[in-house]
Formats: structure tokens, sequence, C-alpha cells
């Protein structure tokens, strides 16, 4: 359930697009670290008074940790400039049955510019798509796919596994003059476009945003629980599978690491063996780094030993992509190790993200 508090913004702190970090203070003097999202609640000042959502905060989350602007009582944001009775502005509900449900306009709506287009859409063209679990590969792959082609245009497609508003997200913040746009599907939101599917998300990157090369991946705050199909990531495998279903071509950016603590997710993590040895019923291309560490390598030979019936293996060279990581105008983090800390976690994305820049026609 919601846990519910009130207090009055004290002063404005980080922005970026689409969030604003914002300290609140209690009416018992506390302070706490606070999240709005303008675009649904208004752009908060110092002085006002909010409502709060701070279940997050209390339990110590990750990604999810701050309070949550829920609204502006005093001061309410005014309508949009669009008539709200109709379906001109769109009509797709996010966070449907939730108290702040958005209503947003599909790129496929009948009232959107990109209508026609994606009517005609059959699709992909064999556009190269690297499949990953983690928003933390994001910037990574690109990186891959920047230092082989420097030029390609490629798109995210963000889906709803993870925290759903793209405004949460630094990294998508700091990387858009790097990517065509984002997309977001399904209950996500907050992208550039917003799609209804992943199919029509992935049919209006290829055909709205003239990408080359796509990636898609969950948000940020992506939901685990230590069991193999208990975890949001497994919907990778599902992307594999609408890829495919629309000409394109899969890539997999598998989960590999060798400083996880947890046992399950060292050598392949359980998540890329269970969405691509079981939810994937179309074949992939699974990118394996070409030089791992020797006891890594023979531990992530030995896991996708069993994949190899569906999938195809792909042996990646690495050189340079070192560099192209250390470069990336992004800092690399994934559950709080940075490049050096997880560097075969990073090297692998990267290998994706190279080999789906060698397959851009």
């Amino acid at each position: 359930m919601v846990r519910w508090r009130s207090g009055t913004v004290a002063a404005l702190r980080r922005q970026w697009a689409g969030a604003v970090e914002l300290d609140v203070t209690l009416p018992d003097g506390a302070t706490m670290r606070a999240l709005a999202y303008p675009h649904l609640v208004g752009h908060p000042e110092p002085g006002d008074r909010v409502l709060l959502n701070v279940g997050a905060l209390l339990m110590g989350l990750g990604t999810g940790g701050y309070a949550l602007v829920v609204a502006l009582p005093d001061r309410l944001p005014p309508d949009p400039p669009q008539a709200g009775d109709t379906r001109d502005a769109g009509h797709l509900v996010k966070a449907r049955y939730t108290p702040l449900q958005p209503i947003l306009l599909g790129v496929d709506e009948e009232a959107s510019p990109h209508r026609a287009v994606l009517e005609a859409a059959e699709d992909l063209a064999g556009m190269p798509v690297v499949t990953a679990d983690l928003h933390s590969a994001l910037p990574a792959i690109l990186a891959g796919i920047r230092a082989d082609a420097p030029r390609a245009r490629v798109a995210y497609v963000l889906t709803d596994g993870g925290a759903l508003p793209a405004w949460f997200s630094r990294t998508l913040a700091a990387l858009r003059e790097e990517l065509a746009g984002t997309i977001s599907v399904g209950q996500a939101f907050g992208g550039d476009l917003e799609a209804s599917t992943l199919h029509t998300g992935l049919l209006a990157a290829r055909h709205v945003l003239h990408a080359d090369v796509a990636i898609v991946a969950q948000g940020p705050g992506n939901l685990g629980t230590g069991t193999r199909w208990g975890f949001t990531g497994v919907a990778v495998g599902e992307a594999v599978n609408a890829v495919a279903a629309l000409g394109g071509r899969p890539v997999g950016s598998l989960r590999v690491s060798a400083a996880d603590p947890r046992p399950r997710h060292r050598g392949v993590s359980h998540h890329s063996l269970t969405a691509y040895g079981r939810v994937a019923l179309a074949p992939a291309e699974l990118v394996v780094p070409d030089d791992l560490d020797p006891a890594l390598a023979a531990e992530v030979d030995a896991a996708l030993a069993p994949l190899a019936a569906r999938h195809r293996i792909v042996r990646v060279a690495t050189d340079g992509l070192d560099a192209a990581l250390r470069a990336s105008t992004v800092p690399l983090s994934t559950m709080g190790r940075g490049l050096d800390a997880d560097h075969a976690y990073f090297l692998t994305a990267a290998a994706a993200g190279r080999h789906a820049a060698a397959l851009v026609g």
C-alpha cells in the first residue's frame, strides 16, 4: 500500500530531462529526498506544499530510493493544451488504474502523424536489434556500436520491466544526443515516442526514427526474486521472439560477470540462461567476447553449450572496446559496480554492440 507524507519543498537539486530532484521538509522538521516528474505533477518550487509517496524511500530501494511527488495540491498544473475528451491527443493509458495514470498519444494511433507509416510497415527489413537484461547495459552496447559505426542511427526501445517513466533515467537524459530517440512501450512511458506494444515500438524505431540498429532493454529498477522465472528480465526472450516475428535480426547481449557476489549471476547469469534458453523460441546471435579471462571463458562456454542447439554463439574481437567504454559519455555502473569492478559485464555488452554494428547494411 501507499505510505503517504506531506511536506514543503525546501530546495531544488539536480534536474534532467523529465525529472526534478528536491529536498522536502516534513512537519516534524526531518528532510526527505524526493523526485518529481513535471509532466505529471507540474514543476515544484521552494515553498510548495507536496504530497509524497514514500514507500520506496523507506524500504531503502536503490534506483527507487526517492519519495515521489504525487501532487502539488495548492498549485495544480494547467490542463494540457489539447482537449482530453477525444482521441485526438491520444488514448494510450499508462500506469493504468493508478491515481497518476497519464493518457498519451501512441505512435500508431489514428491521431498520430506517423499513423500512415506504421499502418504500412510490415517488417524490420533485417534491422539488427540488441536485446539486454539490464538498463545498465545500454551505454556499453552503444559504446560498442559507436566504436565501429559512429554514424549509425541507434534507437532505444524501453520496455516496462523496470522503473516505468523514461524520465527517471539520468543515463537516458545524458545519451539524448547520441540516440535517434527513445520509444517507451507497454506500461513504460516518457520516451520521445510512445507505443502500445513492443512490436509497434520496434516498427517505429525502424520506420519512424529510421534506426539502423535498435537496443531493447527494461528501464532501471528491475525486479528479481532469485527464482528461475521470477525476474523482469525474462522479457528478453520475448523480445527475441518479437524481433524475429518482424523480420529483424536478434543479437543477444549476455549478462556475464566474474564479480557479482551472487553465484546465480556469475559466469552467465541465470537471467540470460532462462531468457535465451527457455523463453526465446526464435534463434538469436549470442555474443561472447573472444578474450575473457580463461577461467571465466570456460565457465561461459559450459553454460552456453545447451543453448547452441537453437542459437548461434558468436565470438567477437574486443580490440578497442575498452577504450570505447572508458570514453562513454555517461558513467558505467551495474549493481553499484563500475567498469573496472565488473569489466566482463560491460565488455560483453559492448561486444554485442560491435556485432550489431557489423550487421548494419
